[in-house]
């Protein structure tokens, strides 16, 4: 097996990333793999330097490949030779010794509130199973603000309507509960009567969203579920299920939420991670002040 397959192996087995995350890193340390093969054909991997990988980069800026994407490459093959390093066949990691490209801050998009409720009250949605499922879908990632891989993944068992929570498996294998309100309960209630029609009644351990066949969604599915609505009520940049974890929390930070409270229901590892929705409420903030203070 080659040292990619064994880091990626250990990555999905052992790590339990994400299948999204394993591809990237497969995706990003082959490329630099085929650099390094094309312009250096003798080279082998325990002979790549800091040089090689700046030369790498180099190559990735006169291609205008972004500095959030090159930063992402940078960390899969960090990663990679930290692993090795551990299991003895490399003895130091060369991209310590690369400067990473810095990145321009930016602002995660959102939905403005009466855009999401435009959404919700306009008759936009079909009555029949697909309907109350793409309205279920879009209900379910604003009411809790779930990733898109813990969406698909929702089996029955895990909404519990008794108690107006569920339970998500997010990274790392981490479990966490979060609350939902009655609206997105009564929508959720709806759903599982049209699915009934259609599939019969829904054994605990099946996936909660299915296609017309009764498989489940592949992430495609979804994005192209959440893009379809969004296209119809806003004209923002990106409409993506991650634009609607965005919009959750952002209009819970709006409305008063603690900071630390949208931490533990976005599952984040750390408080860094979801500060940056603080940036959008000053935002907001300065547009209010512009408009309302006579000398502004």
């Amino acid at each position: 097996m080659s040292l990619v397959n064994t880091f990626l192996a250990y990555l999905q087995f052992e790590k339990r990333a994400s299948e999204h995350t394993v591809i990237s890193y497969r995706n990003d340390l082959e490329q630099f793999l085929s650099y390094f093969q094309q312009a250096f054909p003798d080279m082998e991997w325990k002979k790549v330097d800091a040089v090689t990988i700046r030369t790498w980069l180099i190559t990735l800026m006169e291609k205008k490949i972004s500095s959030r994407s090159i930063n992402r490459k940078l960390s899969a093959l960090k990663s990679f030779y930290k692993y090795h390093i551990k299991m003895g066949v490399f003895e130091t990691n060369p991209v310590l010794q690369v400067h990473t490209p810095k990145l321009r801050q930016r602002l995660p998009q959102f939905v403005e509130e009466k855009d999401m409720d435009k959404l919700f009250s306009a008759d936009l949605f079909a009555e029949d199973f697909e309907g109350w499922r793409d309205r279920t879908v879009l209900e379910f990632f604003y009411a809790t603000g779930i990733r898109l891989s813990e969406l698909r993944m929702l089996t029955f068992l895990d909404v519990d309507l008794h108690n107006n929570q569920v339970k998500v498996l997010g990274k790392r294998n981490k479990e966490r509960i979060i609350p939902f309100g009655h609206a997105f309960q009564y929508v959720f209630t709806k759903y599982v009567e049209v699915y009934i029609e259609n599939f019969g009644t829904p054994i605990q351990n099946k996936f909660v969203f299915v296609n017309v066949k009764g498989k489940q969604l592949a992430p495609k599915n979804i994005y192209d579920i959440v893009r379809k609505y969004l296209d119809m009520i806003t004209t923002i940049e990106k409409r993506s299920p991650h634009v609607i974890r965005h919009t959750f929390a952002t209009h819970l930070l709006n409305r008063g939420a603690e900071l630390n409270t949208i931490k533990e229901l976005l599952g984040h590892s750390s408080l860094a991670a979801t500060q940056i929705y603080t940036h959008n409420s000053i935002e907001k903030l300065k547009s209010i002040y512009q408009q309302a203070h006579p000398r502004a």
